[in-house]
C-alpha cells in the first residue's frame, strides 16, 4: 500500500482535488451558504482526521506486516514469533504470493516478528566476510527504525546482539551488544546482498544463519 501511494501520489492528489472542486462547484450552484457549511465540515474533518491518521497509520502498516508474517509468511507458511525466515530467491524469482515479492533485485530478504515481553532474545549474525547486509528493527507504534545491525552499522564480523525490553535489568553477557526494544516488540526486515546468480546459494546460506534465540538458551550452551 505504501509503495502504491508513493508511486501514484501525484495522480491520486489530482483526482482528489478534481473531486473536491466539483463538490464545491455543485454546492456553490445551490447557494454560497452551502459552501460555508462545506468549509466548516472540511475544517472539522481535517482537524480530527489528520492527527488520527498520523497516529494510526504506522500501527496499521506495521500491523499488516505482523499479520502477514505470523499467518502467511513468505507464501510458504506462517513464521512463528521470534523466528527469522530467509527468502531463498531474489524478488523477480520469488513466488507471486511472497511477502517480499517487490523491491530491489540484488538482495535476499529476511523477516520476522520480535517479541521480548517474556524475556530477551539474542540475535546472532554469522561472519559475512565483507558482504553487505542489513537488519532493521522497526517500532510498531511509530513505524520508525530504532536500530540497525549490518555492514554500515556494526560491521560484517560474526556477532550476538541482546534484544531486550526497555525495563529489563539483567546483565549483558560478555561479548554481546545490547539493543533496547522500546515497546517490547519489533518488525525485523533484513537484506543480504547477492552479487550474481552463482553467488545466490552462498548468500542464502548466510541468511539462514541469522537467527533469534532466547537468552536462556544461549547461556546454557556456553
Amino acid at each position: 500500500m505504501n509503495r502504491l501511494i508513493l508511486k501514484y501520489a501525484y495522480p491520486i492528489t489530482a483526482v482528489i482535488l478534481v473531486i473536491f472542486a466539483w463538490v464545491v462547484y455543485s454546492r456553490a450552484a445551490q447557494g454560497w451558504g452551502n459552501v460555508l457549511v462545506l468549509a466548516v465540515a472540511a475544517v472539522v474533518v481535517w482537524a480530527i482526521g489528520a492527527p488520527t491518521f498520523i497516529y494510526l497509520w504506522p500501527r496499521i502498516t506495521i500491523g499488516g506486516f505482523k499479520r502477514a508474517i505470523l499467518k502467511r509468511g513468505f507464501g510458504g507458511g506462517p513464521i512463528p514469533v521470534n523466528t527469522l525466515y530467509a527468502e531463498p530467491n531474489v524478488s523477480s524469482a520469488s513466488p507471486t504470493g511472497s511477502l517480499m515479492g517487490t523491491g530491489t533485485d540484488d538482495v535476499l530478504y529476511v523477516a520476522g516478528w520480535l517479541d521480548v515481553k517474556n524475556g530477551p532474545q539474542v540475535l546472532h549474525v554469522p561472519d559475512m566476510d565483507g558482504r553487505y547486509y542489513s537488519l532493521q528493527l522497526t517500532d510498531p507504534s511509530s513505524s520508525a527504525n530504532f536500530a540497525y545491525v549490518g555492514k554500515r552499522a556494526t560491521g560484517t564480523a560474526a556477532g550476538d546482539f541482546l534484544l531486550s525490553g526497555p525495563r529489563w535489568k539483567g546483565d549483558v553477557p560478555h561479548g554481546m551488544t545490547r539493543i533496547s526494544v522500546p515497546h517490547n516488540s519489533a518488525l525485523i526486515i533484513g537484506r543480504v546482498f547477492v552479487e550474481n546468480e552463482s553467488d545466490q546459494p552462498t548468500a542464502y546460506a548466510l541468511a539462514q544463519h541469522m537467527k533469534l534465540e532466547p537468552l536462556g538458551d544461549q547461556e546454557s550452551s556456553t
